[in-house]
């Protein structure tokens, strides 16, 4: 009896360890399924840079129809006139001074029948970096664009390098501007036309102060963004900047006031 009740003891710790030995290598085998599903999730997610969204190469070109918006009659109002513009990427590219490539941008304008020759009007140049696209326009001003990776909510200070804080500074409405990502992956109707993956950077919206307009009191209006599709570049441009000056009289908007909508017309 003794014999029998060991024997029986011997098989039921032989038992308990190879349960216990199942129990560790079923935990093993899990536990190696979970950290690969999550390295395929990791792998999985697409790293979008600004290029995909704004692609250069020499010889490419945006045709856009321009609403541009400005002060008319010494000021008493804004009137807005449309033209249709060509962005095209020159061939005389450069390296910057940190030996990135820079790529100029010829700007040419006509009505909006293009009854009239193109006329060249003004060059910018676009730098694609390693961290996203910067853009220096005719003015000298010089933008950060996109930045990488693109990502639903992502934000920037997006005009960072421009001098908005000196008392002389002509550009003090373009502080602290946060860039930010959204509407990742739309769809877009511009012009009729209709863009996939697209992406919209929301740049501003301020009114100050923050009431309905009142020709007897100062205001301020500064609104901006633009939207990009992917693998086409920027397909919408939306930019409204008005300060109603009421002294000295009169009252008027002040000259640097302008706006300007861009909508992808074609491109190549």
């Amino acid at each position: 009896m003794s014999s029998t009740i060991k024997n029986l003891h011997h098989r039921f710790l032989i038992f308990t360890t190879s349960m216990n030995q199942i129990k560790f290598y079923v935990k093993i085998l899990l536990l190696s399924i979970f950290v690969n599903g999550c390295k395929e999730d990791e792998s999985s997610t697409p790293f979008i840079t600004a290029s995909d969204y704004y692609p250069t190469a020499v010889g490419k070109s945006w045709t856009y129809r321009m609403d541009s918006t400005g002060p008319f009659n010494f000021g008493a109002e804004l009137i807005t006139s449309s033209y249709h513009i060509k962005d095209s990427i020159a061939a005389d590219t450069f390296r910057d001074i940190n030996n990135r490539l820079v790529y100029t941008v010829l700007r040419f304008i006509t009505d909006t029948l293009e009854s009239n020759p193109w006329q060249y009007q003004l060059s910018y140049t676009v730098t694609p970096t390693s961290t996203g696209l910067e853009l220096l326009d005719d003015k000298n001003l010089r933008f950060i664009k996109l930045i990488t990776p693109v990502s639903e909510g992502k934000t920037w200070q997006g005009n960072s390098y421009i001098d908005t804080y000196s008392a002389g500074s002509l550009f003090r409405y373009l502080d602290n501007w946060n860039y930010q990502y959204q509407n990742m992956g739309g769809t877009e109707t511009i012009a009729g036309k209709t863009y996939e993956n697209t992406i919209t950077v929301f740049q501003r919206d301020e009114t100050s102060p923050d009431l309905p307009f009142d020709p007897e009191f100062y205001q301020q209006r500064n609104y901006s963004k633009e939207i990009y599709a992917r693998d086409i570049g920027l397909i919408y441009k939306e930019f409204l900047h008005w300060t109603w000056q009421t002294t000295p009289p009169p009252s008027r908007f002040e000259d640097d006031s302008y706006g300007i909508t861009l909508q992808l017309l074609e491109y190549k």
